[in-house]
């Protein structure tokens, strides 16, 4: 006898339950022992894409997901009432949906603390109202296109609930999170993924447990968006700019990723304010920005996306200054650099600056925070700045990123290290060739500036062959 087999049966089930449901009943095959063994594993892990593999076709065959339902049924049948840890079904179009509302209310009745569903049935599929009733789940995650989400007239009870992920899903028109929140006490991560419903309704995140709050909207709003969450240590937000934001409470907040996502006539707006009507709501709801980076000034880490500084170049008044702040990193794009003075100069104990692309939309509001345009008076923003570290990404090699790079060395007074990657996946891009040349002359003059701080290079070899084939 193989010394697996040897093995204590608990020691068995947990290893099986490292495996798909349909592999670990596999092993029934094996022998008389592994029989049912499988059944009695603290997992299940139920795939109709993994039941119908490897045979490409298979499940348009009759009576084929037949066959999958009756497995699922005739395993949860031979387990009985055991106490289960965690379930993740996963299925498509074609099962049956009163099927699947048994087999989740089996798991929650039988203690699951860890529910993971993905199911796509083709049409709007409404989770059954025992979905959000359970006293010892601790994490759900539920997504797939046509679930539809109700609360069922308040009807929710998830007193455990630490962790929440919704991932294209549907709430109802009068399904509001502030009547979900309150039944999670407990509830520390909230996760939502291009859910429908949040786009035309004023909409309120309030929860005094939550520590890590992720939006990601496709969706352009026609309401308003707070956040009323004070004890939240991360923010990860991607969103159409919302009409306002009336509440912003995230006075512990360390990180934050905003990523803001605008039409093309917002971005219009956002470049030309003054010509268009101030009383335009597009114009408003732009300016309203101000009162979300107010609300986290208090954050030590922070992440923009290129629109986002199109939108707060509209708020530089307003701009809130970043007492905590250590970290200011942000993609360029084709962005204009206007905020970005403005929040060097707003942030008096910033020491890291990383910047994605350092080419940017060329105006004459950049300050001093670049050298693309010559001006007499250049501000102050970096001259008063105490970064020491700075990170460039994206590195393509031109002579206006060369440019600012001597810029920044020769301006930034408390400097010590700047780090540049070289972008790998996009060819330089040159004028002439004869610019190879220059860029090798101004890589030695960086190097000699550089004697008063430390400048690493990665992925220059790359760059030096494109730079030698020209």
């Amino acid at each position: 006898m193989d010394r697996v087999s040897n093995l204590p049966e608990e020691l068995l089930c947990h290893i099986l339950s490292f495996l798909t449901t349909k592999e670990a009943a596999l092993t029934s095959v094996l022998s008389k022992r592994w029989r049912n063994l499988f059944v009695f594993g603290p997992n299940l892990d139920l795939d109709d894409s993994e039941f119908l593999y490897p045979q490409e076709g298979k499940r348009e065959r009759d009576g084929v997901l037949e066959s999958f339902m009756e497995f699922v049924d005739r395993v949860l049948k031979l387990q009985g009432t055991s106490t289960i840890n965690k379930v993740s079904l996963k299925c498509r179009t074609g099962v049956d949906a009163n099927r699947v509302d048994r087999w989740i209310y089996n798991a929650l009745a039988r203690g699951v603390s860890d529910l993971d569903l993905r199911i796509v049935l083709g049409d709007r599929y409404r989770l059954h109202r025992r979905g959000f009733e359970s006293r010892k789940l601790v994490k759900l995650k539920i997504g797939g296109s046509g679930i539809v989400l109700g609360w069922w007239n308040g009807a929710v009870d998830l007193p455990m609930l630490k962790t929440l992920v919704l991932e294209s899903v549907e709430f109802c028109a009068d399904c509001k999170l502030k009547m979900l929140l309150p039944a999670c006490p407990a509830l520390e991560n909230l996760e939502m993924d291009n859910v429908k419903g949040l786009d035309h309704s004023n909409e309120t995140v309030s929860s005094a447990s939550l520590k890590t709050l992720i939006i990601k909207s496709s969706l352009v709003s026609s309401g308003t968006f707070s956040f009323d969450t004070p004890s939240l240590v991360y923010l990860g937000y991607s969103d159409f700019v919302p009409e306002d934001y009336p509440l912003v409470n995230l006075q512990n907040l360390s990180e934050a990723r905003i990523n803001i996502s605008l039409t093309d006539d917002q971005v219009e707006r956002a470049r030309f304010p003054n010509e268009y009507d101030d009383e335009y709501d597009d114009a408003v709801r732009l300016v309203n920005m101000a009162k979300l980076m107010s609300g986290i000034r208090n954050v030590q880490t922070l992440y923009f996306n290129s629109t986002t500084l199109e939108v707060l170049s509209l708020c530089c008044e307003s701009m809130p200054v970043f007492n905590n702040l250590k970290v200011l990193a942000f993609y360029s794009g084709e962005s204009r650099w206007e905020a970005v003075p403005v929040l060097l100069k707003n942030c008096p104990h910033l020491e890291t600056l990383c910047i994605t692309g350092l080419l940017h939309l060329v105006t004459e509001t950049c300050g001093d925070v670049c050298d693309c345009i010559p001006r007499e008076d250049k501000g102050r923003s970096i001259t008063s700045c105490p970064v020491k570290n700075i990170e460039i990404e994206g590195f393509i090699g031109t002579t206006k990123e060369i440019t600012m790079i001597s810029h920044f060395m020769e301006y930034f007074p408390c400097l010590e290290e700047i780090l540049i990657t070289v972008e790998e996946n996009s060819p330089a891009q040159f004028d002439v060739p004869a610019e190879a040349t220059d860029f090798r002359a101004q890589m030695l003059e960086l190097y000699y500036k550089s004697l008063s701080c430390n400048v690493e290079i990665f992925g220059c070899e790359s760059l030096l062959r494109k730079l030698s084939a020209q």
